[in-house]
């Protein structure tokens, strides 16, 4: 959102504007083309850019970018009159310094026409997410919540949790802040209504109950211990306790188990009395429950040591589905009112809204964004700040959960500051490293190969950055880790020596026998690299991200100025030959070699120039070195693991030696399932029918061999 005009400029989007005003605005952005050229790169260059814009802007409502030199978006915002609104950006007094540093970087300005503000307001939000300007507020850490998804594409429905788009029919329930609380409330559920959460393929290979039903965590529809019709009843119970019907199905549920003790049936009535301890616990554990709130999001924002955390619990079925801290970039001259009200605009963009919104902090504009968010929702919503009774508690609770996370990130970026200072002096760099790259290699004898490349900075793990290489030289002897590097680290520096070349000459010796940064200066930071998001220690994100050659310019933006290469010696000359191939010697590298034995806390560690060295056992920068290779480690093999799994998903199980058609037919047949297969001993595996003890043998084999 643009900032308030009482801070910002003046107000143009009144109907009753003063026409006088209006016309000394011509005449401004008239002397504005008749000045002198102005000095690149100052404000004055950017008014006489927008005033040339403001020729062709349209006087009705819509959304309007502003652009820097090279075409990169720095801001996006919407107007009730694009015209009147962008007039403000010429005046040369009233604005405040962050909007003079977006003038003075505007070179050209896009619009785009809108049938109402509503519509606007919409846009503006979808853009900003898309293209991340600079100045704008931009939500962080905005990974797809899950949901609970119980099916309608099957005779049995099928009770499991998902993750991103609703493409599958079915009733959706959430979000919920966390997959943990998700699986705990499907666990409760499954002892509650018996639904099946197996797979189609699963449920279609069974000749026998599982597990679960023996465990009475399932009605067993799949081999007709209940009857569909029985099973259609369960279902129905799940759907309208998850729809917020919880009390009507607990007292359905007493009034049968009564029913049943009345006739001695005391079997099925235990079976009942279980099925309401299981709601019991779902309700029980989910922390504060309100009474008077039935379905909300409570947000609360608290801003301190110039960053921002806002707080969102969700309550659904008058139940409390977790709470989750995100932490939107925002300049610190915005009021807290307006970092909150952009967020909410995003933050809906991608995700259903809640009938009721609970804020900390009043909004300025919270009539339009209640329109804006019942258009899309197809329902009303309200916004509302409470100042008093048990909504205010909500958001009361919200708000000391903001101050506390964010403490709890404060805290840990110093930390984090601390040990890139220890690192900066064990490795005798020039300063903390801003950007670290770590390079990993995973393969089977060389089969799906692919590199991985992490990134990690004073704010922890960068993992929108992160970016897998899948091998593609056909000249590489399999299992050539070497080989492999120097088409990682070529394919990386040659896009961004392309994309990104470097500003300024680099004379300085380095310690680690390359160039440095030259004169005191920091490697350039470019204005669209994305913000490092995710704290070192978060949970790790699931992998499937796109190819490094298939990303948006913007991905390979940032220069690192320190690279860790997962290998000894030999793996590092390999990656110093192929950086100077290219022209690049100014890049720190150190080559992190595993201990004896592959013992962690012994590893040895490489760098130009100096003898190879070890830190001390309980060294703190060990610790943080160590974590760095691990995650380089897990993404590259989850990386792999996936390549492989599409290969056979594509292949079929004939990629394994030995498997034909028959065979393959035998096995699916037996297991349901190319994951029951992967699962299965090896004792499992020579019981299928037609498969003989060495077939059996090769496909264990092939499922368990260890990545490299």
């Amino acid at each position: 959102m643009i900032a308030r005009p009482t801070r910002d400029m003046p107000d143009l989007d009144t109907d009753d504007a003063d026409i006088a005003e209006l016309d000394q605005d011509e005449a401004l952005i008239a002397d504005l083309a008749e000045e002198a050229e102005p000095a690149p790169g100052s404000v004055a260059m950017g008014r006489a850019a927008i005033a040339r814009a403001l020729k062709h802007a349209p006087s009705g409502p819509g959304v309007y970018r502003m652009l820097g030199p090279d075409g990169t978006v720095l801001y996006v915002g919407k107007a009730k009159s694009i015209k009147r609104r962008i007039v403000a950006y010429t005046r040369p007094t009233g604005l405040t310094a962050r909007i003079m540093r977006m003038v003075a970087a505007t070179a050209e300005m896009e619009f785009v026409s809108t049938g109402t503000e509503t519509e606007a307001l919409l846009l503006e939000a979808n853009l900003i997410k898309q293209l991340r300007p600079r100045f704008n507020v931009l939500l962080r850490d905005d990974k797809s919540f899950p949901y609970i998804l119980i099916t309608r594409d099957h005779v049995s429905p099928q009770i499991t949790k998902h993750r991103g788009a609703r493409n599958r029919p079915g009733d959706y329930y959430g979000p919920f802040a966390s997959v943990w609380a998700v699986n705990r409330t499907i666990n409760a559920l499954q002892k509650a209504f018996l639904v099946r959460s197996c797979s189609d393929s699963f449920y279609e290979a069974r000749t026998r109950p599982c597990l679960l039903f023996q465990i009475k965590r399932c009605a067993g529809p799949c081999t007709g211990e209940v009857s569909h019709t029985d099973y259609a009843e369960y279902v129905r119970e799940a759907r309208d306790f998850l729809s917020g019907r919880s009390k009507a199905v607990k007292e359905q549920l007493a009034r049968e188990m009564e029913a049943a003790s009345q006739e001695l049936e005391f079997e099925r009535a235990a079976a009942l009395r279980d099925r309401l301890a299981a709601l019991s616990a779902v309700q029980g554990t989910q922390g504060i429950n309100p009474r008077s709130v039935e379905e909300a999001d409570v947000f609360a924002i608290h801003q301190e040591g110039g960053a921002t955390c806002v707080q969102v619990f969700f309550f659904r079925t008058g139940q409390n589905w977790g709470n989750h801290a995100l932490y939107p970039r925002a300049d610190r001259t915005l009021e807290i009112g307006e970092v909150l009200e952009s967020f909410l605009a995003q933050f809906y963009e991608d995700k259903p809204c809640p009938r009721l919104i609970l804020l900390s902090h009043d909004i300025a504009e919270r009539e339009l964004l209640e329109e804006a968010l019942s258009t899309r929702a197809g329902h009303r919503v309200e916004i509302a700040a409470p100042k008093r009774g048990e909504k205010r508690e909500l958001v009361e609770h919200a708000l000391q959960n903001a101050r506390e996370a964010l403490g709890r990130k404060l805290a840990e970026s110093a930390s984090q500051a601390r040990l890139l200072e220890e690192l900066a002096r064990a490795f005798a760099l020039q300063g903390p490293p801003k950007r670290i790259e770590v390079y990993d290699n995973s393969h089977i004898m060389g089969s799906n190969a692919v590199g991985g490349m992490i990134v990690a900075g004073p704010e922890g793990f960068a993992k929108s950055q992160y970016r897998k290489f899948n091998i593609r030289s056909t000249e590489l002897t399999p299992g050539d880790d070497y080989g492999m590097m120097r088409e990682v680290l070529t394919r990386r520096f040659s896009r961004l020596l392309k994309e990104n070349p470097r500003a300024v000459p680099l004379p300085s010796p380095s310690p680690l026998g390359g160039e440095g940064w030259g004169e005191g200066e920091p490697p350039p930071e470019p204005a669209r690299a994305p913000p490092l998001t995710d704290p070192l220690r978060g949970p790790p994100l699931p992998d499937g991200e796109r190819e490094a050659d298939d990303m948006p310019s913007a991905a390979s933006s940032a220069w690192p100025d320190l690279l860790l290469i997962d290998g000894g010696p030999g793996q590092l000359k390999a990656a110093q030959e192929t950086l100077a191939g290219l022209g690049v010697t100014d890049v720190p590298m150190v080559g992190v070699a595993k201990g004896p034995d592959r013992d962690a806390g012994r590893e040895t560690f490489y760098v130009a120039g100096r003898e190879p060295f070890r830190l001390e056992p309980r060294d703190p920068v060990l610790y943080f070195v160590q974590r760095l290779r691990d995650e380089a480690h897990r993404f590259a093999i989850g990386s792999h693991r996936a390549r492989r799994k599409k290969d056979l998903t594509q292949a079929g199980l004939q990629e394994i030696p030995g498997i034909g058609p028959t065979r393959k037919r035998a096995l699916l047949h037996h297991f349901g399932t190319l994951k029951a297969i992967e699962r299965a001993s090896l004792a499992d595996l020579e019981g299928v029918p037609g498969v003989n003890a060495a077939t059996a043998r090769a496909v264990y084999d092939f499922f368990h061999a260890k990545a490299t």
